[in-house]
Formats: structure tokens, sequence, C-alpha cells
């Protein structure tokens, strides 16, 4: 369902559309969970290793494309709220042509360069073959995560967050069903669990496409509508490429930090691939707050509410604090179960480094939901420059400290501490911009808006033009 997130009270708005996402995260962070678990579970620790060690690399080539669906959808989300239905569907159709050409072009470029990247990463001779292996397969059917995750993310700006969650929960229950066939039954290892992903992203992509064409108005396209506008084209690049560029530096950051942890040997190089699921999976509602405000805030500038952002910001940095006090108190309390999720009970030196590891970092969660969302905010409004320059200062922090810290008493452990402390040191930047109130005149179709009035009359006040 279509919402328009400019009327009504923002904290439910951004709760009610922050719900479905999470759902939706969660089933998607089964992908990765269930292919951790079978690996883990029925081939044993190294294959744990090799499909962890692979995710740094995937994650970098994955986020071109992802930062640049994050423009498209500032771009969108402005549009829809400023109430013009024709620029919408330009804005639409032209994400969605280049979506999919880049993600062609991805698709090439990673099954070419896996097996160079992992050498790169001084991944053991040991787990090369199957990290490879799953690499390669993952990359060959990429496209069908982008055409889902391009067509959630064009519903999501149109304030629609849980048609998307139905295909993807219908996704996850056949990838469950194919890994355990694949792996268990049919004995294919690594490889298996990497058919089972494509698969399954396979049915979202195709279910997500045939609800649209029937199903929503706001994106049936006839023959003649379907146009790429260079000109929004332009502007969504223009927004993207930092959002794009930010992705980049947090994937080369973790590719850095693996490297690191590959040096450790196999056991850390486990428990560092079971804990970081196991984070991915405790970060998903802050995330998926910093989304949520990132629409709405993107919806509100295009209808000139200015006054409700604000309203949504406190709201939203509420509900994050009340979440990552229940998380952290889950992960205190019920560490090493999680971790014997992924390995059996007997790997005693993975759990321990694994529940070291979560305890460690969820100390510092609420640090990173208020850098979530500010930023969230900051890429609503169009100021995509500043979560680059966020992400940039997380990057250098965050691999400096690890590697030094390292070299200290606390040994492995150091790589945990650079987390938050990357973290801490971020989230200075986007506090400070949102503070200012800079980031208010970076609106997409405010500045077109001012753009068709003669100079000689923009008031002294008016937004910044450049």
């Amino acid at each position: 369902m279509i919402r328009d997130m400019t009327q009504g009270s923002p904290a439910k708005l951004i709760w009610t559309f922050t719900i479905p996402m999470f759902i939706g995260n969660i089933f998607q962070q089964l992908y990765n969970m269930v292919d951790a678990i079978v690996v883990g579970r029925f081939i044993g620790p190294q294959a744990l290793a090799a499909v962890g060690t692979s995710f740094p690399v995937i994650f970098l080539l994955v986020a071109v494309i992802l930062g640049l669906s994050m423009g498209s959808g500032v771009v969108i989300s402005q549009y829809f709220g400023a109430k013009d239905e024709e620029k919408t569907r330009r804005a639409i159709s032209t994400a969605l042509t280049f979506q999919i050409v880049l993600a062609l072009a991805m698709s090439v470029v990673g099954v070419v360069l896996s097996r160079p990247l992992l050498l790169l990463l001084g991944t053991p001779e040991a787990i090369l073959g199957d990290a490879t292996s799953y690499m390669q397969i993952f990359f060959g059917g990429v496209v069908f995560m982008f055409a889902y995750n391009a067509l959630a993310g064009i519903l999501r700006s149109l304030g629609d967050s849980k048609t998307p969650l139905y295909f993807l929960i219908v996704s996850t229950l056949v990838n469950v069903v194919l890994n355990i066939y694949f792996v268990v039954v049919l004995k294919w290892g690594v490889p298996g669990v990497a058919w089972a992903t494509v698969i399954s992203q396979g049915v979202s992509s195709l279910l997500s496409l045939l609800y649209i064409y029937y199903k929503v108005p706001y994106l049936k396209f006839l023959a003649n509508q379907w146009v790429f506008d260079r000109a929004i084209f332009a502007t969504m690049v223009k927004i993207g490429i930092p959002s794009s560029i930010q992705q980049g530096i947090a994937s080369v950051g973790m590719m850095f930090v693996q490297a690191l942890v590959n040096s450790f040997g196999p056991t850390t190089m486990a428990a560092f691939a079971a804990a970081g699921r196991m984070d991915s999976f405790a970060m998903m509602p802050i995330m998926n707050l910093g989304m949520a405000v990132a629409t709405y805030t993107g919806q509100n500038i295009g209808a000139g509410r200015f006054d409700r952002i604000s309203q949504g910001v406190r709201a939203t940095l509420a509900m994050v604090i009340v979440c990552t006090v229940l998380i952290t108190l889950l992960v205190l309390t019920a560490g090493p179960y999680l971790i014997q999720i992924f390995v059996s009970e007997a790997e005693v030196d993975v759990i321990a480094q694994g529940v070291d590891y979560m305890r460690t970092v969820s100390l510092f969660y609420a640090i990173f939901g208020v850098l979530m969302v500010l930023n969230g905010v900051l890429r609503g409004a169009g100021d995509a420059l500043i979560p680059l320059f966020t992400s940039l200062t997380s990057f250098v922090v965050r691999v400096g400290a690890a590697y030094w810290l390292t070299t200290t008493a606390l040994g492995y452990r150091g790589i945990w501490w650079s987390i938050p402390i990357g973290w801490s040191v971020a989230m200075l930047v986007p506090t400070l911009r949102y503070l200012s109130g800079a980031w208010k005149a970076k609106s997409v179709v405010r500045r077109q808006m001012f753009a068709t009035v003669p100079a000689v009359v923009v008031p002294e006040t008016g937004p910044d033009l450049d």
C-alpha cells in the first residue's frame, strides 16, 4: 500500500513503516544465516570460514549499485511527496533502467574478479576453492538480487514497506528448503548453498515484478511512458555517487579487517563469521529506522514540511534507544547460545571468541543508532556528501584502530574494539551537520522549483541553489 508520510503522527508513520522492513530484513538476513548454519553444522568450520571470508568481497561489489539505488530513492520520494505524478513516473523508469544495466555489468565483474580478490585478502589455500565457487555462483545470479532490491526500494519510496516483505518471506522459505536439499541430501557442499540463494532470489524478483505490473497503477507503464530522463538521471547520480562511494568505503574497510582476521587463522575467522552474522542481525532494527526516517524526510521535504522532520527525528531516536537496550540485554545474556546456532558445542574456542566479539560491540549499539538516524535524515534531504564523509571517517578510524590494537596485549580482540571506536568518532560528523541546519538547502524538488524563477526574485533567505 502506497503511503503519504506528509500527514499524521510522525512516530506512528515511522514505526509502522519500519516494522515491515524490519521483518523483511529478518528474512533477508535468514538467507545468510541459513547459509552459515547449514555450512557450519553439516560441512564444518572451514566451510563456514570460506563463506565468511567471501562476504566482504561480495559486499564491496554489491555496495556500488546499492549506493546508486539510494540516490534513486531520494529523488522518487521527494517527487512523490511533492505530488508530482509525472516526474515520479519518469524517475521510476529511469532508476529501473540504469540499475538493471549496472547489475548485469556487476555480475560479469564479480565472476571474473572473485578469485583474485580472495587471494588479495590472503585467504588460506585450504578454503580458497570453496570461497571462490561460492562467490562466482552468487555473482552469476546477482541480477536477481538487484531486480528485487530495485523494485522493493521503489515501493518503499512510495511508502509501501509491506508488499516487499510478503515476497521476501516466500523467497526465504524457498532458500531454506533448497539449502537443506542441496547440502544435506545432494551433498553439493558450499556451491549448493550459493545455488539455493540465487534461485530463491530469482523467486522474489519474479514475484515483485508480477505484482507491480498487475497491482500498482503508479508503476504500470505503457510503452511510451518508459523513458530515460537524463536530467533526473544526473540528479540521481549526483546524490547516488557519494552514497555509492560511502558503501564502497565501508566494504573496503571490511576487506582490510577481514584480511587482518584471516591472519589469526581459521578459528578466529569462523568466530568472526558467526558473530558478524549475529551482529548484522542485531543491528537490523537500527538500520531499518534509519531507512524509514530517510523516506519520511524525503517525502516531507518534497512537500515543504520541514517542521515535521525534527519531530520525526526525536521520535526515531527514542525508538532507537529502546531497541538498542533490549538487543544489548539479549546479547549479554544469550551470547553463547547465539553462536552455537552456527557451530557445534565442541567448537569451544570459536564460541568463546564469537561471544567476546558480540558482548564487546553490543555495548555501543546506541551510538550506532544515532549515527544511522542522522545519516538517514541527511540522505533523505539529498545531502549525500556528509554520509560519505561519515563513512570515510569510520573507515579510517576503524581500520587504523584494528591494526594498531591487535599489536597490543588485546591481540585479535583489538578487531572487536575497533568497531565501536569507529562509530563513536564518525557519529560526530552527521550530528554537527544536522544541528547546523545546512542540510535543509539540499532538497532536490525545491531546488528545481526555484530554478524556474528568475534570479532577481529569489529571496536572499532562500535555499542554496549551487
